[in-house]
């Protein structure tokens, strides 16, 4: 039986999904707030150099894990340094001015932090080896990840007191870390596989420790592990539209039937000429004509976004961009009329 399902945003919503151009972040929160107006959310600038890229944010937040840049990415140190409160620094920034903008918002608000599996093949130990080869170093770095998202939820919260907060766990590499294809730092072999249940829970643990959240995970990879995902707790999964494959149907189907929401990236993430808005909107209809559903419930599931984050599109671009995914959830929101 399909289960009806509450969501914390309102049929025919758009949203962004992280990262954007330049530097000026209040210049991307006014272009946020100004073009996904029912579903805004943090926008992340990498431009801005060491500490603003995905794991570099994210890394910041851990709790007594500090790390530094090496040649080959980031390492756990022995001590703090300039690199942990570079980031440290660019998330202070933004929540000021998150605060400064934004502080009267009354809706729902999405914050996006990197998932602790991309992290864990990402970071490096202190010997250069990846963290995903220590079962040991990746419970550690799961649990202290958990514990500085928990504070970055609630300062989130005090920053916007009056709005529903949506936690983002970004698990681009998740895939891989599940077939066992990520590399050794030599890059000669493969890490062994993560097996699903373990990859499941610790998802699950970070999600509790978060508290009264409503989390969406984003994958915008091949081979999204979407049954994976909705057993560890997500409410919405987020995903590149063009990389789900019709052999995925019946996983999206369950996730659908379950009551999961659909962040689905319909619009191309750097610059390009942008076709009719029907075509934009046709790759959404047929998955779910094709699945089978009733039409009434499509606007109410899914919100339509860019196919990734649009750090690498020109600022023109991001203003038509978010600008197409508003009008094509209001055109799949007034077709189920």
């Amino acid at each position: 039986m399909q289960r009806v399902a509450s969501f914390p945003w309102t049929p025919g919503t758009a949203t962004g999904v992280g990262s954007y151009p330049g530097t000026d972040v209040a210049e991307a929160l006014r272009v946020v707030l100004g073009e996904c107006p029912e579903l805004p959310h943090l926008p992340e600038l990498p431009a801005r150099g060491v500490g603003a890229d995905l794991v570099g944010r994210t890394a910041g937040l851990l709790v007594d894990l500090p790390v530094r840049v090496e040649p080959s990415g980031w390492r756990f140190a022995d001590r703090p340094g300039r690199d942990t409160r570079r980031a440290l620094d660019h998330l202070a920034r933004d929540l000021d001015v998150l605060e400064e903008l934004a502080g009267g918002h009354d809706g729902p608000f999405k914050v996006q932090v990197c998932g602790p599996w991309t992290l864990a093949a990402a970071i490096e130990l202190r010997n250069g080896q990846r963290t995903l080869r220590d079962p040991g170093a990746v419970r550690d770095l799961a649990e202290s990840l958990a514990e500085g998202v928990a504070g970055h939820v609630a300062e989130v919260r005090r920053r916007l007191p009056r709005a529903t907060v949506l936690l983002q766990v970004d698990e681009p590499g998740l895939p891989a870390v599940l077939a066992g294809s990520v590399p050794t730092a030599s890059g000669l072999t493969r890490l062994r596989p993560v097996e699903a249940p373990v990859a499941q829970e610790t998802l699950r643990r970070l999600l509790e420790r978060a508290g009264d959240v409503f989390g969406v995970a984003h994958c915008c990879a091949r081979d999204v592990p979407f049954a994976l995902l909705r057993g560890a707790g997500f409410g919405a999964i987020s995903v590149d539209l063009s990389l789900v494959p019709e052999r995925d149907d019946d996983p999206v189907g369950e996730a659908i039937d379950a009551g999961v929401g659909l962040f689905l990236g319909a619009v191309p993430a750097t610059d390009a000429a942008l076709p009719p808005l029907a075509a934009t909107a046709r790759p959404v209809r047929e998955l779910w004509r094709r699945l089978g559903f009733p039409p009434a419930r499509l606007a109410e599931q899914v919100v339509v976004t860019p196919a990734c984050g649009l750090a690498g599109a020109s600022p023109r671009y991001v203003r038509d961009a978010l600008k197409r995914c508003r009008d094509t959830a209001r055109m799949l929101f007034e077709a189920a009329d």
